[in-house]
């Protein structure tokens, strides 16, 4: 009999009008890498807010076996108790606060006098970072951290809580291929230390490569349980039980045929906003009608920096270049200026940035572009609500009306909001940046056709993403980043992974 640490037995969780988990069944071994796959929506993350007392008993149906034993969690404090951890895909830290004081947020190191011990909290601090193979002072700001080393810290801050079971939900949704590949191994490591992990991810390679075994969700209900060390289990496999049918391809087919230049970026040079160094340093580019232009590059290289500080300056400072929209020079020097060019901007960081989470759709789809609805100085609420109904149903956003509140929305739902948002704008040139990340193989592909409808009306699109296969897979030209200098630009047929890592690793002095 398999020696389970976990056993989740007939969940089901409902909100008003929504039954988001339907006797879903989870069995977790000991000292095994669990992943539980899904699309948007599917209760991944619902399921393990159950689990983690995020919903306390009493607010859904079902029980929680721990060591065979049944558990009720009322609150977060309950299940850390029982050793079980929840690294959330937006990360929990005090930005100015330090690693250490991170670390042992409410669970501080005291001293006899029942004030905070600092050498002890250092000490341990230090101890638990070397573990997870970071090597930082413990008093450094977590503000200094790269996403990838706030993700280790979090794990730092795990095992200080003794974890038996930890829960990560999207782990590598924001890193690079070298920060995931380092936290892939570090789970590796506590799995051989006996610690058991939950990974919910989209990355279905990182799933056939890590995962010991794997739960498929699809509608709040259980589909499958699929053990992955027979080597017979392919993404393409985990996608069937996902969406419930076979994805002929990751991509939708396109012909390209690209036409006259829509915008043209010269010698484009950003300085960082408080820090004396330039990131981006005299970058030139051009994406025609009809064509979708990737730009490649590692963690920091200056992606992100360009393309907000093309759309309006809105990053950055002492900003320089030209900017030409169907060959005549124009000036952007605020959002309003860039989106009245035909410019705009899909942001990396929809949460953040890209939606008002607490406001509905209809306000959502309408916010860029108020003016369109217009009359006299007063928004035309019918016509708002058409525009995001009109948007709502050629999109295919999964929600009962658009007067749903976005932030209740899935991740790919979420995205499509944005999309639609910019797209009521009706611009020349789309710059979306990492636009599938976070969002399941089936969103993704609608997401792709969206792009594809686009260009075949004639639309610019430039397309940031950190993965090269999707870069490969979408777009006509690539251009690659270093230190934030373009360093080459391939098309599509000719370029491979290999060649664009090799371009996105060159020196900055190399390409002067």
């Amino acid at each position: 009999m398999d020696d389970h640490i976990l056993e989740m037995r007939r969940i089901t969780k409902t909100f008003p009008g929504v039954a988001a988990l339907q006797d879903v069944t989870l069995a977790v071994r000991r000292g095994e890498i669990h992943a539980i796959c899904g699309e948007n929506g599917a209760g991944k993350s619902t399921l393990m807010k159950v689990l983690s007392g995020v919903y306390p008993t009493g607010s859904y149906s079902g029980e929680i076996l721990l060591d065979g034993k049944p558990v009720d969690f009322r609150g977060i404090r309950d299940s850390e108790a029982h050793g079980i951890v929840i690294i959330h895909q937006e990360l929990a830290l005090v930005p100015y606060l330090s690693i250490a004081e991170n670390i042992f947020l409410g669970n501080e190191r005291r001293g006899r006098s029942g004030l905070i011990d600092w050498n002890r909290t250092n000490a341990e601090a230090a101890r638990l970072l070397a573990s997870v193979g970071l090597h930082e002072n413990p008093v450094t700001p977590v503000v200094q951290l790269g996403v990838g080393k706030q993700q280790l810290v979090e794990i730092a801050k795990a095992l200080s809580k003794e974890v038996k079971l930890l829960i990560l939900d999207e782990p590598t949704a924001a890193l690079n291929d070298v920060d995931s590949a380092h936290l892939l191994n570090l789970m590796r490591r506590l799995r051989d230390q006996g610690i058991t992990c939950i990974m919910i991810s989209h990355k279905l390679n990182e799933i056939t490569s890590i995962a010991d075994s794997t739960t498929v969700l699809r509608d709040g209900r259980t589909v499958e349980r699929l053990e992955m060390g027979s080597g017979e289990v392919t993404q393409e496999r985990i996608i069937r039980g996902m969406v419930g049918r076979d994805l002929d391809s990751f991509y939708p087919d396109r012909v390209s045929s690209p036409g006259a230049e829509v915008l043209r970026i010269e010698d484009w040079t950003v300085r960082h906003p408080t820090q004396d160094r330039l990131v981006v340093d005299g970058a030139s580019l051009d994406v025609r009608a009809g064509e979708v232009v990737g730009i490649a590059g590692l963690m920091g290289a200056g992606r992100t920096e360009l393309a907000m500080s093309v759309f309006g300056r809105s990053y950055g400072r002492d900003i320089s270049g030209r900017l030409y929209m169907h060959g005549k020079e124009i000036r952007a020097r605020s959002v309003s200026e860039a989106i009245g060019n035909g410019i705009a901007y899909a942001t990396e960081d929809r949460k953040r940035f890209g939606l008002n989470l607490i406001d509905d759709i209809r306000h959502n789809v309408s916010s860029a572009g108020l003016h369109r609805l217009a009359r006299a100085g007063w928004v035309h609420d019918n016509e708002e609500t058409r525009v995001a109904e009109t948007s709502r149903r050629d999109m295919n956003i999964k929600a009962p009306s658009v007067l749903s509140v976005v932030g209740k929305l899935s991740g790919g739902n979420q995205q499509k909001v944005v999309l639609s948002k910019w797209l009521f704008t009706d611009p020349d040139v789309l710059i979306l940046d990492e636009p599938t990340r976070g969002i399941d193989v089936g969103a993704k592909f609608e997401i792709y056709t969206i792009i594809n409808q686009l260009v075949a009306d004639g639309k610019a699109v430039i397309m940031i993403s950190s993965e090269l296969p999707e870069l490969l897979g979408m777009c006509d030209r690539i251009y690659t980043l270093s230190a934030g200098r373009i360093t080459g630009v391939l098309p599509a047929a000719e370029a491979t992974q290999e060649k664009l890592m090799e371009l996105m690793a060159k020196d900055k002095e190399s390409v002067r």
